[in-house]
């Protein structure tokens, strides 16, 4: 689960200034530490379809947002994506 600790120090280290926590790269930081708290989840619980519906729409708004960043700034996108581990 993400707590509001957690929460807050991703949006720190992602945010651009100081309050902005609605940025793509803050978005695509959240989103990708649900994911993995999901991925978690479904370790136990492995017939968990209705969260699994979830998740993927969580994995879509992500692909959206990675699209867009990687149309508006192609070295930050490079960055994030390494940072957060997302390419291999």
């Amino acid at each position: 689960m993400l707590t509001a600790e957690n929460k807050s120090e991703i949006i720190k280290k992602y945010q651009r200034k100081e309050g902005d926590s609605g940025s793509p790269e803050v978005q695509i930081a959240l989103l990708t530490a649900r994911i993995l708290d999901l991925q978690e989840h479904f370790n136990t619980h492995k017939k968990d379809f209705h969260s699994r519906r979830g998740l993927l729409k969580m994995v879509s708004q992500r692909r959206r947002l990675l699209d867009y960043y990687k149309r508006v700034n192609y070295d930050g996108y490079r960055q994030l994506i390494a940072d957060l581990g997302l390419r291999r």
